[in-house]
């Protein structure tokens, strides 16, 4: 059991909702962000913080916790959500969010934030970080994990595929991979800028245990990330495929054509903060 689970009988729907509020009222600081890709993932990160991992919420820097990278650095508002959530970082700061001198700025940054494991900018680096944080684990003969969440777009970039092939090489069952396949990149649809299809079949290639799932289907979510822990021991890293829809629970935002980075009107953020609040917690 994650140890910020302890004395919490919270259901992990509503837990996935609290992750979309709380990114929606960051994005209401700023008026504009990455705030699709936020309410995308909550359900992936919500299973992640509230079910597989083990941490300690008032020790970020706990030496037997897993790690969480975001390699993705702009969905740091989709991490900050959760972790606010999970009560590593107060909910008070939602109001300072990329603000001057906030520990929430808009791009993740290990050196402010608690329970930031990694700097993200440049894209495509979290995968190759995490190959070395398991190696140091291993070496260290701690049974910790490396969870790394990272996007579609990014399997543009060399440096991933090299990850890829070296975490199946040095035998990196202490990592489990979430690539965010919501096929939305600065450029267009991801899979037109460089297709990466049929994907379960090339990471199997390279030695990992894949399940590919809806990413929006707690469920689902849940079993990929139990089946993925289970293959401590086997040798081989794993990797959920999740399949996301951006905006999701707020319905004209799901709707949208493109919402890789969205302006939202003053008036909306209340509007969506209601359709969130209508809906059922998925």
């Amino acid at each position: 059991m994650p140890m910020s689970q302890l004395g919490h009988n919270i259901p992990i729907p509503e837990r996935a909702r609290n992750i979309r509020r709380n990114a929606l009222r960051m994005g209401e600081v700023q008026g504009q962000g990455y705030i699709a890709q936020a309410l995308g993932i909550a359900d992936v990160l919500a299973v992640a913080y509230f079910h597989a991992m083990t941490y300690r919420p008032e020790e970020p820097e706990w030496e037997d916790r897993d790690r969480f990278l975001l390699s993705n650095g702009h969905y740091a508002i989709a991490l900050y959500a959760a972790l606010i959530e999970a009560g590593i970082i107060p909910d008070a700061e939602i109001e300072t969010y990329g603000s001057d001198d906030s520990r929430l700025p808009m791009s993740g940054m290990a050196s402010y934030t608690p329970g930031m494991e990694m700097s993200g900018g440049s894209l495509g680096l979290g995968l190759s970080i995490a190959v070395g944080k398991c190696l140091g684990l291993k070496r260290k003969g701690s049974d910790r994990r490396v969870y790394t969440l990272f996007s579609d777009g990014e399997l543009d970039e060399g440096s991933v595929w090299e990850a890829i092939m070296s975490a199946g090489h040095f035998k990196l069952d202490n990592l489990i991979a979430v690539v965010d396949v919501n096929n939305q990149q600065a450029d267009g649809p991801s899979t037109s800028v460089l297709g990466f299809e049929p994907l379960p079949q090339k990471l199997e290639a390279f030695g990992w245990f894949v399940r590919r799932v809806d990413g929006n289907d707690i469920a689902a979510v849940q079993a990929a990330f139990d089946a993925a822990r289970a293959q401590a021991g086997s040798g081989r890293p794993s990797m959920i495929v999740a399949d996301t829809l951006m905006g999701k629970g707020v319905p004209f935002l799901e709707a949208r054509e493109k919402n890789h980075f969205i302006r939202v009107d003053a008036h909306e953020w209340q509007l969506a903060l209601a359709a969130l609040d209508e809906g059922k917690p998925s």
